[in-house]
């Protein structure tokens, strides 16, 4: 499957990604690197000659609204984040299954491209997920991973998501204002403080073909992954509650050293979250 519904809301979502993109409080540098899973668009901030850090943004997201989440890191880091494949942004739109090896795969390919042997790497959301895959797959790759709101662990209970789905499919199909700001309200909190991160949202929810199924590594699947982990989980997230995440985390990581639960936060971190969040991952990569 594509990532886009039609052209014109491809061009929508990249709007939305360049508006972010210029919104950035960095000097980002950007490059496409080949991977066995398609062409693959990077924006790299801070030194060049600083230690590496791998960005892995979300689904139904672009990579510069995630990118500012941690973009205090770049004056110590060089932060080396891909546009996903099969997601909102400049790398291929078609996308892999996120329960097998290619994500793994794909990360593998980017270390090798950009010529870095391992890293710490931060996973916002879908991206988490797609950390415990590269943990499966490549897991001496990763040196540390901290991560954010994460996917990976299972979902919370399909009664916590009903309304959340309600409203974001009638606004995808009808463009009800009253069902953007209903989902909006569940998965932001602060709807009105990040602009860009809402017409990103609202854009994706009308425009892309919705991913709903995330990538997940089991007990076995990364039991061989034994660098340090951490947890920063929001309390009123509708997807990854803290109350199913934290638990299943506990019984398939290894060496999880620290689990942060940001009160009174959803999904979508606010400002000031954003900002512990990143002061804490500084602390955490820096070991």
């Amino acid at each position: 499957m594509s990532v886009y519904r039609t052209d014109s809301g491809r061009d929508t979502l990249l709007s939305c990604y360049d508006a972010a993109l210029d919104d950035l409080s960095l000097d980002v540098s950007e490059r496409t690197v080949s991977t066995r899973h398609g062409d693959t668009h990077l924006l790299c901030a801070g030194p060049d000659a600083a230690p590496p850090v791998l960005v892995v943004h979300g689904a139904n997201a672009t990579n510069p609204m995630t990118l500012s989440w941690v973009a205090g890191l770049a004056d110590d880091y060089r932060l080396i984040a891909p546009d996903v494949i099969g997601q909102p942004g400049y790398s291929a739109t078609t996308r892999p299954d996120p329960r097998g090896d290619a994500f793994g795969e794909w990360i593998v390919d980017l270390f090798d491209a950009v010529g870095v042997t391992s890293a710490p790497a931060i996973g916002v959301s879908y991206g988490a997920g797609i950390l415990l895959r590269t943990a499966a797959v490549a897991p001496d790759r990763l040196d540390r991973a901290a991560l954010v709101v994460p996917a990976g662990f299972g979902t919370g209970s399909m009664v916590g998501m009903a309304s959340l789905g309600a409203s974001s499919l009638t606004y995808c199909f009808s463009g009800n204002g009253f069902a953007l700001d209903h989902a909006l309200g569940r998965l932001m909190t602060d709807p009105d403080g990040d602009p860009i991160a809402r017409e990103t949202v609202a854009a994706s929810l009308r425009h892309v073909n919705l991913e709903t199924r995330f990538p997940e590594a089991t007990a076995a699947d990364i039991a061989g992954f034994d660098a340090p982990v951490a947890l920063f989980l929001a309390s009123e997230d509708p997807f990854f509650p803290p109350s199913s995440v934290a638990s299943r985390a506990r019984e398939r990581l290894t060496n999880l050293v620290g689990v942060t639960t940001l009160d009174g936060e959803s999904h979508i971190l606010s400002a000031a979250a954003r900002e512990r969040v990143c002061r804490e991952i500084a602390a955490f990569v820096d070991g």
